[in-house]
This record gives C-alpha cells, sequence and structure tokens, in this order.
C-alpha cells in the first residue's frame, strides 16, 4: 500500500476562473475568455468550479476542462442547488446520479465534490442528511459545508467520518474562524477542504486585494502544514470576497505554506494552449 504521507499535498486555487476583472492584473492583457483556465491552470493546480451549483454541465464541456489543464490539474465541483437547495437532499436520487456520471468525465482531474449546503439548512433536518449519505458514491470524494453552527458537535463528525465525508473548513460569518481551526485538527475524511469566503459580499471590485488578510492567512498556514505532515492532503480555495482579488490572495497562502508562486507577469510568456 502506497504510504499516504508521501502522496499528501495542498493545493491551493480560487473559486472560479472566469473574471474579466483579472484581465491585467493576473490574466495578460489581451487573454480570451476561452483561454482563461488554460491561463490559470499555469499559476494554480485546482480550481473549484461554481458553475455546477447552477446546472449540470453538458459532458463536452466537462471533457473542455480537462483538455485545457495540464497533467495533475484538479477540479473540485459544487454540487447541483436542485440536490441542496430546492429538493434539500431528499428524493434526489435521479439527478444526483447524472451529476456524479458527469463529474467522472474529468477522469483523474476531478478532486473533491462540494455538498454546500444552504444558510437555511437547519439541523432539524438531519434525518435527510442521515439518509443522503449513505447514497454517495465510494469512488468519489465529498466534502460538506454547513453554514449553521448548530450542526458542528461530536455526533456530526462521527456521522461524517462513517461515510468518508471531510467536514468543510470555511472562514467565513457563518462559524468562527477559531473553531474551524480546531475542528481541523479532527479531520473526518483522508483529505481536508478549506474555503476562504470573507465576511460579506460587499466587495464588487475583483482586480485587487481590498482588505488586508494577510494576519488569517498566516493563521490558517500554521493550522493546514500540520495536516500535510501528518498525512492528510489540502484542498484549498479563495474567494474573490475574501480580501478583492483571489489569484493574489492564493499566491500569498502558497507563499506561507513553501509554495513557490507564479508571477503573473510571466503568464503571458506561457499562453500556448494544452
Amino acid at each position: 500500500m502506497t504510504d499516504r504521507a508521501t502522496n499528501a499535498r495542498i493545493r491551493i486555487g480560487t473559486q472560479g476562473w472566469n473574471y474579466d476583472a483579472w484581465v491585467g492584473p493576473f490574466y495578460p492583457v489581451g487573454t480570451r475568455p476561452a483561454d482563461f483556465l488554460s491561463v490559470y491552470s499555469r499559476a494554480f493546480e485546482t480550481v473549484e468550479v461554481d458553475s455546477t451549483f447552477y446546472a449540470i454541465p453538458p459532458a463536452k464541456t466537462v471533457r473542455g476542462w480537462a483538455d485545457r489543464t495540464p497533467p495533475g490539474f484538479s477540479f473540485a465541483l459544487k454540487m447541483p442547488q436542485e440536490i441542496t437547495h430546492e429538493r434539500r437532499l431528499r428524493d434526489v436520487t435521479d439527478v444526483a446520479a447524472e451529476f456524479f456520471e458527469r463529474a467522472r468525465e474529468l477522469g483523474d482531474k476531478l478532486g473533491p465534490i462540494l455538498i454546500q449546503l444552504g444558510p437555511d439548512f437547519a439541523p432539524v433536518e438531519l434525518p435527510a442528511l442521515a439518509h443522503f449519505l449513505p447514497l454517495l458514491p465510494r469512488d468519489l470524494r465529498f466534502a460538506i459545508e454547513f453554514r449553521q453552527r448548530g450542526w458542528i458537535h461530536d455526533g456530526m463528525l462521527a456521522l461524517l467520518a462513517e461515510h468518508g465525508v471531510a467536514l468543510t473548513l470555511t472562514d467565513a460569518r457563518w462559524i468562527p474562524r477559531k473553531q474551524m481551526m480546531q475542528l481541523a485538527a479532527q479531520p473526518t475524511a483522508d483529505f481536508v477542504y478549506v474555503r476562504w469566503m470573507g465576511p460579506d459580499r460587499a466587495i464588487v471590485d475583483y482586480s485587487r486585494i481590498q482588505v488586508d488578510r494577510v494576519q488569517e492567512l498566516e493563521l490558517w498556514s500554521g493550522v493546514l502544514w500540520p495536516l500535510v505532515v501528518r498525512g492528510r492532503s489540502v484542498y484549498g480555495y479563495v474567494n474573490n470576497h475574501f480580501a478583492g482579488h483571489s489569484p493574489q490572495s492564493a499566491r500569498e497562502l502558497q507563499r506561507l505554506l513553501r509554495q513557490t508562486p507564479v508571477d503573473p507577469a510571466r503568464l503571458g510568456e506561457q499562453l500556448t494552449l494544452f
């Protein structure tokens, strides 16, 4: 059996890649939207896909993502809102099966699938979650994000661990950062999933850093590095609302985690498509 610690690594990326405001500060001036993903993949080795939350993409689209990225790149997909928000995890076998089939089109580039529950999905709906988790296919990896503090307790951690589902560690307004960091020491899967969301959505300009979050990132780096030493891989994704310009925040995280960020100035030299 392969030593888990040998393969453990930290993958840092952003939530999405299709932002016109990134042209100039991140994407080279003149980069076409059709080329955003291939250029993005020169700087980061993973991305969280937001569009799958709104609709299951065509197989051709998913295969196109894979074709435009290098070997070793990984996509984390958000589970469709029809499953999480509209049907609230109930009677979802049909749409879930379709989504999982589509996700598998990525092959070895498929990372974790994020089950993002709505802020109104309260602990009283535990029976729906308990029925849903056993339906998840074992060949795929899942992380779940709660947006109410009442979900976070030892019983829930045990339930997630039973099914190998990671508890998403989210830096946002719903659950205190300190509690999230403490939960990092109790992983419920063989990987850790982190999302840096920010306290609100007041930021609308995604072209530059507008809030200094270095101190928060330093704290997180101190939490995440020991996990890799202990054999847990980490997937981490920064939202534009966290500080204003997620690529720069992601590069700062890479530096803090002893990785070598790619200078955006060099991306213009690497526009050849895969």
